[in-house]
């Protein structure tokens, strides 16, 4: 890989170096967009707190104070958006813009509602719904 990174041009080297700063135009519509994000913020006993997107679950950053941890994860919240301007990607839409009219009904078994309810509130989710929509979404994006 380093072979082939030496071969291209400065101009795409620099294009597919991580850290380069992105354009000012996607950079200020990456922050605009993550603004919108939704933060699930939770108490760590070792970081102090864990916040990650509940739009991008695998956006994430820690903190010793709430404010420290909402801002740090807001900015993982902008790279990863800008990222996906940068390559014509479409981000996700944030989820108070969603309207969630469309229903999905599944049984299950006592022990699977407490084991998937368990997992829920491990990870920071007030309901099950919501873990379960998030989790499926990011198995098959």
């Amino acid at each position: 890989m380093l072979k082939q990174l030496k071969k291209l041009s400065v101009k795409k080297q620099k294009k597919l170096a991580i850290d380069r700063p992105f354009a000012p135009e996607i950079l200020r519509r990456a922050r605009e967009i993550a603004e919108q994000y939704t933060i699930i913020l939770q108490p760590d006993p070792d970081l102090g707190y864990f916040g990650r997107g509940l739009e991008f679950p695998y956006a994430m950053d820690d903190g010793k104070t709430p404010d420290e941890c909402v801002r740090k994860t807001r900015e993982a919240f902008v790279a990863a958006v800008a990222t996906m301007l940068e390559k014509g990607q479409i981000p996700p839409a944030p989820a108070v813009e969603q309207r969630r009219d469309e229903q999905v009904n599944i049984r299950l078994t006592p022990e699977e509602k407490f084991l998937l309810e368990e997992a829920a509130r491990a990870k920071g989710y007030r309901g099950l719904s919501d873990f379960m929509r998030a989790t499926s979404l990011a198995s098959v994006r």
